[in-house]
């Protein structure tokens, strides 16, 4: 019965996340900005996955959030604590990624990657920790990209990668901080590329999606840090196959 809040749970990895967590009994908040099908053409909404957890009897709750916009971000919590009480869960999602050269990376888009995948982890993060803090106890999970390693440039461009790494390093960081209050911060990555839809969506026509995972493959690593404080895993940094090995999460 624990709450989690999934951003980015409109599509790919952080709606299979939802999905996973629901079937495990959680009550799941699906957090994006997709009511209806976005302009770009991409797939999924938040009314979507949440009709998806409540037709095998999850409890979902779809609420529009733009993760650059504090006032947003803050009040989905408070929709939150209204309706079920508490916070024990956070997985900061949402990304973007501006595929192509560095050269031709323009100010705009290095602002609009660096916003979603950086500044919406501060802020999300940010706005459950008075919560967990009382609580003293809670579980944020941020998703990075073998990107923030410098891999994958020519697929994702220098502003993706770069976001991914200071993620990486927000989580260590908060890890320590926060581990006084039970709250454990960790950091997940796939080990191969998923087949997301809006990963796919920005692959050049001939790239070969042979190798390419669904993103159900990160839910059982999820499920095992959401089960996480402060006094067993934080402040990991790891991918999903290296979780499932380490911790003899293998069926």
């Amino acid at each position: 019965g624990k709450v989690a809040i999934v951003t980015g749970a409109s599509r790919g990895i952080g709606k299979a996340v939802a999905i996973g967590f629901a079937r495990e009994g959680a009550r799941v908040v699906i957090a994006a900005r997709s009511v209806t099908p976005p302009k770009s053409g991409l797939p999924g909404t938040i009314i979507e996955t949440a009709d998806e957890i409540k037709a095998f009897g999850g409890k979902a709750l779809p609420i529009k959030t733009n993760v650059l916009v504090e006032e947003e971000v803050l009040a989905m919590v408070q929709t939150v604590l209204d309706e079920w009480g508490r916070v024990d869960i956070l997985v900061n999602n949402a990304a973007v990624a501006a595929p192509g050269p560095f050269v031709e990376t323009t100010t705009k888009l290095w602002n609009l990657v660096l916003g979603v995948n950086v500044l919406g982890t501060f802020l999300g993060t940010k706005a459950v920790l008075p919560t967990m803090m009382r609580q003293r106890s809670g579980s944020i999970i941020n998703t990075t990209s073998v990107a923030g390693a410098s891999r994958l440039r020519e697929l994702t461009g220098i502003a993706y990668g770069t976001a991914k790494a200071a993620i990486e390093h927000f989580t260590c960081a908060a890890a320590a901080e926060l581990g006084e209050y039970n709250i454990a911060v960790n950091c997940y990555r796939p080990a191969q590329g998923v087949a997301s839809e809006g990963w796919v969506f920005n692959l050049p026509a001939d790239y070969d999606k042979s190798q390419l995972v669904g993103p159900e493959k990160m839910v059982k690593a999820a499920i095992f840090l959401a089960q996480q404080d402060a006094k067993g895993v934080t402040g990991c940094v790891a991918s999903d196959e290296e979780l499932i090995q380490w911790h003899g999460l293998a069926d």
